[in-house]
């Protein structure tokens, strides 16, 4: 059978539109905001405390005050970090920055987020040469 007509079986009302195509990979792409929620300076110590999320699109004003505290003569940082809700390896890199420049780094009031960091970083170090393996810590990381 044959016909000789090219209109299309479904009439133009009884179609759906087509939608336009859009890629979402579920992933936030706005940088995190870091809040400077307190800063104190107590002599050779400057006192920071911390909310927010610190990630490697955020990290820039922490990295900022931290160079600047530096560059004024201060000696001492204590974070209080109680409402960091999320941090990543980009926080790591500042804190090991203060302390591998002869500052002393204090650590206060640990949120969750930094526990679960901090621990991860120590899980991933290597083991000392002579020393034994956590039974706890090697059923953790195998």
């Amino acid at each position: 059978m044959s016909t000789s007509s090219t209109a299309p079986i479904l009439t133009d009302s009884l179609t759906a539109p087509a939608l336009p195509v859009v890629h979402d990979s579920g992933a936030d792409t706005a940088p995190g905001v870091i809040v400077v929620a307190s800063c104190t300076a107590l002599g050779a110590t400057l006192v920071v405390g911390l909310a927010g999320e610190i990630d490697c699109l955020s990290v820039a004003p922490l990295r900022a005050l931290v160079a600047s505290a530096a560059a004024e003569g201060y000696t001492g940082l204590v974070l209080d970090t109680a409402r960091v809700t999320f941090c990543d390896s980009s926080l790591l890199h500042v804190l090991d920055w203060w302390p591998r420049h002869g500052r002393r780094l204090t650590l206060v009031n640990r949120s969750r987020a930094l526990r679960r960091l901090l621990w991860a970083a120590a899980v991933a170090l290597p083991e000392p040469p002579g020393r034994r393996a956590d039974p706890l810590m090697a059923a953790a990381t195998s």
